[in-house]
This record gives C-alpha cells, structure tokens and sequence, in this order.
C-alpha cells in the first residue's frame, strides 16, 4: 500500500503557489505533496527526508522534472542550512506532514507497527539508537516518563516495570514480543485500539526525536520564509497539533491576553511574525476520512510570514525527559 498524502488538496490550497516560487516539502515521503505543487505552478520544490527508503521515489520524480525538482536526505530541522548552503535566501512555502507514514508502517522489517511481527526498530533514518536499545538500556524511570509523556498512557508505570522485569529475564528484540508484554501490564482486550499502541506511539516518537524536530524545523522555517511565503502543517497527534498551534499563535501575537483593570498591560512583545490563514484547524472532509481512515485524527494549521524578525528558537517540549544522546552513551 503506497502512501496517500492526507488533506493533499486542503494543504495545496493553503500553499497557495505560484509562478517562479521555491517551496519546502519537508516530508517528502512517497512525493505526493511535490508532485501537487509542481502541478499547481511552473515553481520549484525542494524534497527533504530522512527516510532513505524514498530516494528511488525522489529520483523518478527528478527524472519527470529536472530542472524544478531537487531532494536531499536529511530532516526538514535542517532546510535552512540546505536552502542557504546551495546559494538561496528565503522560500516561499513550506509544507510538512509530521508522523509516520503508511509506507513505513507497511514495511514489517522497520518495526513501526506489531500488525506484522518484525525487529524492533522504528528509525525513520535507519542510523542511531533503535527501539529495541530504548527498552533494553533506559531505566524504568525513564520509560515511564517516555510512555507517559509521548504515548499520555495511563498505566505507563505499568508497561515501563513489566518491560524491565521481562528484559531481565530475555532480550526484547520484535515488535510481537514488546506489544504481549505491553498489553499484559496494561490491561484491556486488542481490539479498534490495541491495549500496546500508546506505548509504541512514545518510543517511536522518542526514537526519532519527532518533537524536538517539529520544534527546530517551525523555527527553521520562520527564519526561511520570505514576507508572505507560507507554513502548512498537517499533523496526526494532539501532541504534534499543540505544539503547531502553540507556535503559530504565539508567532501570531495570540499566545497572551491583554491586561487588566487590576494588573496593566506590561512592554509589548515582538512584532508578529506570522498571521493565521485559518481561525481553527482544519479537518479531513467527511468523505476523504470515510476513503482513508488514517485522515480522520488530521488537522491542518497554516499561516503566513510577515516582513517582521524571527522569534528566538523555542525550547524542547519536554526537557526532563532522557534524549538520544544519553541512549547513545549507554549503548
């Protein structure tokens, strides 16, 4: 099953582009957003992605349109660095979907999902620590925090003791083996949501680093965009939609009321940075949601760049809890 761009039309809209434009698809994934604005103006697009499973993608695509198409690997974090470093200055668009995609999920031996037995994995790269040094050197402490934070399961104590105690007695290397112990401690039947899916949901989001990402490639696209270039994300998890809108309300001058009769207002802050294209987020048509049931958790939140200066870079969502670098020590 190839991956279907969710709310592709909604987002093309939102992108708005045009004639002579460079635009960002940060997640390139199986090209479906490149190929929509390529289609929609005589512009360019730059592909980013870390997957290197989507290279063979991304050079068919470079075939059909040489000169308005270019990919590089490596995550959207770093497209200012890429944009600047080949001698331009600003884009006009950027668009993301964040999360993984069905293309990932569908490959058993990336260990996305235990709908199919596979090693557990989960690295969008391919490079790094993967799952199975998460569940086999982090502390219970420490996968409790993760489940907990990044997964909001309930009984994240639960999975993160029952984890270790199985670990000492046998190395968790599948996803069939991680999802039994999981589901075990936490308790509840598979079924529409299998009792494991938080859990998996938290150590992948840890083992790719996904909001600190989604953090440092907003910002990095702030500071990318030229006055009127616009941002379009669409995410899958409320974890994802509040960081996004959290961001853009603040870079909209929204973040904070105003003062009050008891307490005035105190120095204006910086200038607004973005304006909202849209009040709310938007949602998945009833018939797309209907036709792909991934569309239904979607929302879409753009805006779009004014001529005032970047915020300064915002810090990482969850600072207490252990990140990649100790993992990497410890393995």
């Amino acid at each position: 099953m190839s991956h279907a761009p969710v709310m592709l039309d909604e987002a093309v809209t939102a992108l708005n582009p045009r004639d002579g434009g460079l635009y960002v698809d940060g997640t390139f994934g199986a090209g479906g957003y490149s190929r929509a604005i390529l289609a929609a103006a005589d512009c360019r697009v730059l592909g980013l992605d870390r997957d290197p499973s989507v290279q063979h993608l991304a050079e068919a695509l470079k075939k059909g349109c040489p000169a308005r198409f270019a990919f590089v690997r490596a995550p959207f974090s770093m497209m200012e660095e890429i944009v600047r470093s080949s001698g331009g200055e600003t884009v006009d668009g950027v668009v993301l979907d964040i999360g993984v995609s069905s293309m990932q999920i569908d490959q058993a031996e990336r260990g996305f999902s235990f709908a199919k037995d596979g090693p557990l994995d989960m690295r969008m790269s391919g490079e790094g620590p993967s799952a199975a040094d998460a569940v086999a050197l982090l502390s219970e402490a420490e996968l409790s925090a993760i489940f907990h934070h990044y997964g909001e399961e309930r009984r994240a104590r639960r999975a993160a003791n029952a984890i270790v105690r199985a670990r000492a007695e046998a190395p968790i290397e599948t996803t069939a083996q991680l999802a039994e112990i999981v589901a075990r401690a936490v308790g509840g039947k598979p079924g529409r949501i299998h009792p494991a899916t938080r859990a998996f949901q938290a150590l992948r989001i840890f083992i790719n680093d996904e909001l600190g990402e989604l953090v440092r490639g907003l910002s990095a696209a702030e500071r990318l965009l030229a006055p009127l270039g616009r941002l379009v994300v669409v995410t899958f998890h409320s974890l994802e939609d509040r960081i996004v809108k959290t961001f853009l309300r603040a870079r909209a001058g929204l973040a904070g009321g105003g003062g009050s009769r008891h307490a005035p207002e105190g120095p204006a802050g910086p200038a607004p940075s973005f304006s909202l294209l849209h009040r709310k987020a938007v949602e998945a048509s009833e018939a797309e949601t209907e036709a792909n049931p991934r569309a239904r958790s979607a929302k879409l939140r753009a805006a779009i760049r004014t001529e005032a200066p970047a915020f300064a870079e915002e810090a990482a969502p969850f600072p207490d809890l252990p990140d990649l670098t100790r993992l990497e020590a410890a393995r």
